[in-house]
């Protein structure tokens, strides 16, 4: 299946198999982390050092494929598209499977910092922050594409699906931010007296 490092690290197929790999990996340095940090005497060890570890597992492979050259890298220029709406449509129309692919795709790139970083920064601990913060890393990787010349489109549809991605991400950890910023949780108003 795969020749050499290009195929590995250069293709789509290549950077999720590396991905789905190194899972054991990560569980691995999850557990040094927590192992040393409770050593060490540090509060919530394995959640600081899962939330690390699932920021970087998480993202670095989105990232990565995000930056794959394309067929005429380093030659031409991608493009910029700096019409809100004007892709997403053209991705839509490209039929269900491309635009399931795309929109799918352009959400998780975020996803795992958006849920993993306000567990791990209580400063991050909010839906708007976490918004600004996806936003700014993808201008960063959309600026990439183009100062590179990797061939690929600079989109502000990219920008708008990464950041909505990491909000919604954020969302669905947010019952747990609470606990990450060292406050108990409140109590359950449906709880028994005396439970």
């Amino acid at each position: 299946m795969f020749t050499d490092w290009h195929d590995v690290a250069g293709t789509f197929t290549g950077v999720v198999v590396v991905t789905v790999a190194a899972l054991p990996l990560a569980a691995l340095v999850v557990w040094a982390l927590a192992r040393r940090r409770r050593a060490t005497g540090t509060p919530q060890a394995w959640r600081r050092s899962l939330a690390e570890v699932g920021i970087v597992h998480g993202t670095v492979p989105w990232v990565w494929m995000i930056l794959l050259p394309g067929g005429r890298a380093g030659t031409a220029h991608g493009g910029v598209s700096p019409v809100p709406g004007r892709d997403l449509l053209a991705v839509l129309a490209a039929g269900p499977v491309t635009a399931t692919g795309q929109v799918v795709g352009n959400l998780l790139v975020f996803a795992a910092l958006g849920f993993f970083a306000p567990l791990r920064f209580a400063a991050l601990a909010s839906v708007a922050r976490i918004l600004a913060l996806a936003a700014a890393c993808s201008v960063l990787v959309e600026t990439a594409q183009y100062v590179l010349r990797l061939d690929r489109v600079s989109s502000v549809d990219d920008v708008l699906l990464n950041a909505a991605g990491a909000g919604l991400a954020a969302l669905a950890s947010r019952r747990w931010w609470r606990d990450a910023a060292g406050t108990p949780p409140e109590p359950r108003s449906d709880a028994a007296p005396g439970r």
